[in-house]
């Protein structure tokens, strides 16, 4: 019975923790977005996928819906989509706009990656592959 208590505890803990931080440079980049493609209506899906040279790498897509199951972030009337799977990998991330000399962009500082690329775009978690230890970013092509 106290395996079920120590279960019940660490979800409501869980459930309580910080799902994404958006800051607001990110956000005005998204609204200007979706106003520019005249979609104000659609949400942001950020998601995680295989592949990338670190073992994993983030995505963004607009969407009208979100799915059965996904979690919806809304931050300052901006709506951010994450489905199941990807939430195990970005729970407490932050995502930025950075805008540089070098070009702007997303970036996503997450507290689960224990090494990135350094494209930015790929990373890897403690449980990931033992081929996927390189971290380098030779193969990008971001």
């Amino acid at each position: 019975m106290s395996v079920v208590e120590q279960t019940a505890i660490e979800t409501i803990s869980v459930a309580s923790e910080t799902v994404l931080t958006v800051t607001p440079a990110a956000v005005h980049i998204i609204q200007t977005l979706l106003q520019q493609r005249n979609i104000p209506n659609h949400a942001l899906r950020v998601f995680v996928s295989g592949g990338g040279c670190s073992g994993m790498q983030y995505g963004m897509a607009f969407e009208e819906t979100p799915h059965d199951f996904d979690k919806v972030v809304e931050v300052e009337g901006v709506r951010l989509i994450v489905d199941p799977t990807s939430l195990m990998y970005l729970q407490g991330a932050t995502i930025d706009y950075v805008d540089s000399l070098m070009g702007g962009g997303f970036r996503i500082d997450n507290p689960n990656a224990v090494s990135s690329c350094g494209c930015g775009h790929s990373f890897k978690t403690a449980n990931g592959s033992a081929e996927n230890n390189g971290g380098g970013c030779g193969s990008c092509s971001h």
